[in-house]
């Protein structure tokens, strides 16, 4: 199975955020988005997930417009979790979680064995089973995070787009929240794909890398492969140093001065 885009081009109003921009995620592996506020990480991602209208080319499933898809058909196939949402007052991990079985439901038709088995199995994979009769407003950020991703699991897509799943969360929860999701990918085959802001996570927890700049991919590879000094300055306008580790694993991003802009290009902003 493959989501893809051809010169998908999405926006807001008469306002394009995304323009003419081809990607063809690699099915069984980590790709993140990177890239400057404002280079249309989380607009990619909610045209990816069908929410969003192209507003020229299109974004498909397994070759298919994802326009074309039935909605119930298409979810089970795509679960997308947004950023940063507020957990609803009154409900119990569980519950929250059994409502990712959403798309297996008939018309009228109640929670059965099959749906159960599935709350249940996503529970234990993000280790909230010991939590699942907990109100979602007692929780810790990270322990919430892990909820939504149970939610987005119980639906049994194959593919996983997150739109920053780390936001707001602490370094402690931020990496248990990453390696959850390294974890669900290797012992489940999921594809993934997730924004991020951190380099240095996007490095350590990807397979391939795509990095954004003014709605467009400036770069896209293995991450120790496209990013560099050179990359962190023009995209990200810092200067960084790429420092070098052993054992097949990626560099450390150490940033040492944000890059003053070029009066002119101060003036326009």
């Amino acid at each position: 199975m493959t989501l893809s885009c051809k010169q998908l081009t999405l926006g807001y109003g008469a306002r394009a955020v995304i323009s003419d921009l081809s990607l063809a995620l690699e099915p069984g592996r980590i790709t993140t988005l990177i890239g400057p506020n404002g280079c249309g990480k989380s607009t990619l991602l909610r045209g990816l997930a069908g929410l969003l209208k192209p507003q020229r080319g299109e974004a498909l499933l397994d070759g298919r417009a994802l326009a074309g898809w039935p909605r119930k058909r298409l979810a089970r196939r795509l679960a997308f979790l947004s950023q940063g949402g507020l957990p609803p007052e009154g409900l119990t991990v569980r519950e929250m979680v059994r409502h990712g079985r959403f798309p297996h439901l008939a018309l009228f038709q109640g929670e059965g064995a099959a749906d159960r088995a599935a709350v249940d199995w996503a529970l234990k994979a993000t280790d909230m089973a010991g939590l699942a009769g907990r109100l979602l407003t007692e929780l810790s950020g990270g322990e919430r995070q892990r909820a939504w991703i149970a939610m987005a699991l119980a639906q049994q897509a194959d593919i996983l787009l997150l739109d920053e799943p780390t936001s707001y969360l602490d370094l402690r929860h931020q990496l248990e929240v990453l390696q959850l999701l390294q974890e669900l990918n290797v012992s489940h085959g999921l594809t993934l794909l997730m924004s991020l802001h951190d380099l240095n996570q996007a490095m350590r927890f990807s397979h391939h890398t795509v990095v954004l700049d003014g709605g467009r991919v400036a770069a896209s590879g293995a991450p120790a492969e496209i990013i560099d000094a050179g990359l962190l300055r023009r995209v990200f306008q810092v200067e960084a140093t790429l420092i070098a580790r052993g054992d097949h694993q990626p560099p450390i991003c150490h940033p040492e001065a944000a890059v003053r802009a070029p009066a002119a290009a101060r003036q326009a902003g």
